[in-house]
């Protein structure tokens, strides 16, 4: 799974890996949980946008805007069936810009389990698939957006440290994941792979990235040795 990632790339680089028509208006954040707002990036009228998005999917069909944390996550192998995901699926995709993104690894002996922060061995951002999806109060007038990450199997690389890992997508997939015309199933569930072991880095982190009130540049610099 994914629940906790940062970033903390400078906003003009988002902008150029992205592609957007505006630099986005994002603090850097190192600690980054659900149900806060994340940066999300659609296609909107045939542009690309950055905007503000709440981290955990509200079902467009809820009658409340409560959530369970079932929702910060979509299961690749399922999405296109699942209640809950199936629609935005079909045409409400997004990328979710990210410098890495934090698991943690069972020790030995230990109910205490590592943390490691897990990014591009290039120093490129990661480009995580996501859905989104508009909900309106039944009884009111608020509207909520809200995002959810695909996860997959996680490679041979990162299988000894977590099972599951987010979808990550290059700039060439861009594309075709974002269009909201593409309804494709076939060529989209193509997309939602585990993304190249070799391509990756993991460091061990502090532990104090497990308290989410910590947020600062320190929590992703390595406290040991690297992952082989």
């Amino acid at each position: 799974m994914c629940g906790r990632f940062a970033l903390g790339l400078p906003p003009a680089a988002i902008a150029d890996y992205f592609d957007l028509g505006e630099i986005p208006d994002v603090a850097p954040r190192y600690n980054i949980t659900p149900a806060t707002l994340i940066l999300a990036i659609r296609e909107v009228d045939g542009h690309r946008r950055a905007d503000p998005l709440l981290w955990g999917l509200i079902p467009h069909w809820a009658k409340e805007r409560k959530t369970g944390y079932s929702t910060i996550n979509a299961r690749a192998e399922t999405v296109a069936t699942a209640p809950s995901f199936r629609e935005p699926f079909r045409k409400r995709r997004c990328l979710i810009p990210a410098e890495g993104f934090y698991e943690w690894q069972a020790q030995p002996g230990s109910k205490v389990k590592q943390p490691y922060f897990i990014s591009r061995s290039d120093g490129a951002p990661m480009a995580m698939a996501g859905l989104w999806e508009r909900w309106k109060d039944p009884g009111g007038d608020e509207v909520i957006e809200s995002c959810t990450i695909l996860v997959t199997d996680s490679n041979r690389f990162l299988a000894p440290i977590h099972n599951r890992m987010p979808v990550l997508l290059d700039p060439e997939d861009f594309a075709t994941w974002l269009d909201p015309e593409n309804q494709d199933k076939d060529v989209l569930k193509g997309l939602l792979r585990s993304y190249p072991g070799e391509r990756l880095q993991a460091v061990p982190v502090s532990r104090r990235v497990n308290n989410p009130k910590n947020d600062d540049p320190g929590l992703v610099e390595q406290v040991g040795e690297p992952a082989g």
